[in-house]
């Protein structure tokens, strides 16, 4: 069984990287269909950049959130870089692609992709699969 942990909060001894602003900045809420479509290489599924540095909708500047649609049977070759990413499924089964071997992944994994991780993805199943991937900082 896992050991719970206690959050401490997100206050430190050290001082902060980003000046905080006299009055706090209100959220941006967005939807997919406000986000910015992006297509990978030589890949037929489609991505939309939901926050990310391009989308003025929820301009971030040190996180990258988009949504990548894989219908079935698209491949998106494996490749590498040094952004940290993690893979959160959300609909579908597909096949990740690594350095050393291949794992199936379904609704509900979390996959956390450390910098140069060699990783690629298909979808092997019959409906599109969603996966919602979280980079830092983000890709350009």
């Amino acid at each position: 069984m896992a050991t719970i942990t206690e959050f401490k909060g997100y206050q430190s001894d050290a001082p902060p990287t980003i000046p905080k602003p006299e009055t706090p900045p209100d959220p941006m809420i967005v939807t997919v269909q406000e986000g910015v479509p992006v297509v990978y290489p030589n890949c037929h599924g489609l991505g939309v950049r939901v926050v990310h540095p391009v989308n003025p909708n929820a301009p971030s500047k040190n996180l990258g959130l988009v949504m990548f649609y894989v219908p079935p049977h698209v491949v998106l070759s494996p490749g590498s870089h040094e952004t940290e990413e993690t893979y959160v499924i959300l609909e579908g089964t597909g096949t990740m692609t690594f350095t050393r071997y291949k794992r199936e992944v379904k609704k509900g994994d979390f996959v956390y992709l450390p910098p140069w991780c060699l990783h690629g993805i298909e979808n092997t199943g019959t409906e599109t699969l969603v996966v919602l991937i979280a980079t830092s900082p983000p890709n350009p």
